[in-house]
C-alpha cells in the first residue's frame, strides 16, 4: 500500500507541475489577449468617432455625384439643340448662297451685257423713207 500512496504522491506532484507550466506559458498568452483587447477598444472607439462623419461624406458626396450626372446631361440635351440650330443655320446659309450665286450670275450676266451695249459702235441714225417723214395731222373735230 505504501507503494500505491507514493505513484498516487508522485502522479499529483506531476499533475500539479504540469498545470504550472501551463499556468506559466498561459501568462504571455493572456497578456497578448489583453492587449488585443485593449487594440480592438481603441479601434471601436476610433471607428465610433470617425465613421459616422465618412458616411454622411460619403452620402453628400454621392449625393454631388447625383446633381452633377443631372447637369452634365442637360449640358449634353444642351449642346445637341445648339448643334442641331448650327446645322439649321449652315443649311440656312447654303440655300442663301445659292440664291445669292445666281443673283449675282444674273447680275454678272446683266452687268456684262450693259458693258457690251455701251462699247458697242453707235448704229447709223434710222431714216425714215421720204413720203413718211412728214407726220400725219389729226383730223380736227367738226364745229
Amino acid at each position: 500500500m505504501a507503494e500505491a500512496v507514493f505513484v498516487l504522491g508522485l502522479s499529483l506532484l506531476l499533475v500539479a507541475v504540469s498545470l504550472t507550466a501551463v499556468l506559466i506559458a498561459l501568462i504571455p498568452a493572456v497578456q497578448e489577449i489583453a492587449r488585443a483587447a485593449r487594440s480592438i477598444d481603441k479601434l471601436a472607439d476610433t471607428l465610433s468617432r470617425d465613421l459616422p462623419p465618412t458616411l454622411d461624406a460619403l452620402r453628400l458626396t454621392g449625393m454631388e455625384i447625383s446633381d452633377l450626372t443631372d447637369d452634365v446631361s442637360q449640358g449634353v440635351q444642351s449642346a445637341n439643340r445648339i448643334v442641331e440650330q448650327v446645322n439649321q443655320s449652315v443649311q440656312g446659309t447654303r440655300q442663301t448662297v445659292r440664291r445669292t450665286q445666281a443673283s449675282t450670275r444674273s447680275v454678272w450676266v446683266g452687268v456684262k451685257a450693259a458693258w457690251n451695249t455701251w462699247k458697242r459702235p453707235e448704229p447709223p441714225p434710222y431714216r425714215l423713207p421720204p413720203e413718211r417723214q412728214s407726220l400725219p395731222q389729226p383730223e380736227s373735230p367738226p364745229e
